[in-house]
């Protein structure tokens, strides 16, 4: 959505700075113009050489994260209740996913956020109609209520205090909005890949679902990516617990090779991940690499992240 304003509100990045507001190509504070709205944040578990890292090895056409994009665009399109809506993507990275949005939803209204401010500025150049926005998701600067939808694949992992986060996130969704969430699976599976990537966990799914209740959130569909993988990838995982990658170089050499391999798989990793999306439409797949978790919140009462101090 290009044209200038936001449905809600922008909060001020610092209390001296005059109340900012979107042009349609950037955000103006005073006489100040800049194309990411960044929010002070204080530590983090990612970075801008990780996101270069996955784009040299994994790249937006890396099979698995394609049917990632696909499974959340569905998603929205099956649960929304507002149209047009303002979608926001935490951990918009490189901007697949939001480029993604832009072609399924051309009336929407299309938000990216992260952590990373250097990647935030090289995509605002790729994507220079899309409203950018810096934040530690633990504290979320947004106001209540802003949001129809926040989708959030592969963040979680990356963010310590998770419980935080996803409080976060039933704030600033309106009643009846929902969070598209996405994770890694398998905490038995955790390796030098997940430490590289600044991973603080892999879930199951049942504690997935349990923190989005806790966090005054209705769990309305789940399961999981990358079912017919599972066994090649659970194999994998198992006997990279056994070699050791003490080295920060040693680990990017696991993923990188982890990531070129897995992307050699081209078609027929395409066609696997298509067959698996129409069998999940059909049956729930018990394993898989990711965890998926839809949830709204409720329309008639408040949330009890609503109603407590989430900061």
């Amino acid at each position: 959505m290009a044209q200038a304003g936001l449905s809600f509100e922008l909060p001020r990045p610092h209390e001296s700075s005059p109340p900012p507001s979107w042009t349609g190509s950037a955000f103006r504070s005073g006489d100040t113009t800049d194309r990411v709205l960044a929010f002070a944040a204080v530590g983090s578990g990612w970075t801008d050489h990780l996101t270069d890292l996955v784009e040299q090895t994994a790249g937006a056409d890396h099979f698995i994260d394609v049917a990632s994009r696909a499974h959340a665009i569905e998603q929205l399109r099956r649960h929304l209740a507002t149209s047009p809506a303002t979608i926001l993507e935490v951990g918009c990275s490189a901007g697949h996913f939001l480029s993604d949005a832009l072609r399924a939803f051309p009336d929407a209204e299309i938000i990216g956020a992260d952590y990373t401010l250097d990647t935030l500025r090289n995509l605002g150049a790729r994507l220079p109609t899309i409203p950018l926005l810096r934040f530690d998701l633990t504290r979320c600067p947004l106001p209540d209520a802003c949001c129809d939808a926040v989708v959030a694949l592969n963040v979680l992992e990356h963010i310590e205090r998770d419980d935080l986060a996803m409080r976060q996130i039933s704030r600033i969704l309106r009643p009846g909005g929902i969070v598209v969430l996405e994770v890694p699976a398998g905490p038995s599976l955790f390796d030098a890949y997940d430490e590289h990537l600044m991973h603080f966990r892999r879930y199951r799914m049942a504690g997935l679902i349990a923190l989005a209740g806790k966090s005054g959130l209705e769990v309305i569909d789940h399961g999981h990516l990358g079912f017919l993988l599972y066994p090649p990838f659970w194999v994998t995982k198992k006997l990279a617990r056994w070699r050791e990658a003490s080295s920060a170089s040693q680990r990017e050499t696991r993923v990188r090779r982890a990531n070129q391999t897995t992307r050699m798989a081209g078609a027929m990793g395409r066609t696997l991940m298509a067959a698996e999306a129409a069998i999940r439409g059909v049956i729930h797949l018990p394993v898989g690499i990711r965890c998926l978790v839809t949830a709204r919140r409720p329309v008639l009462s408040q949330t009890s992240a609503g109603r407590e101090d989430v900061g």
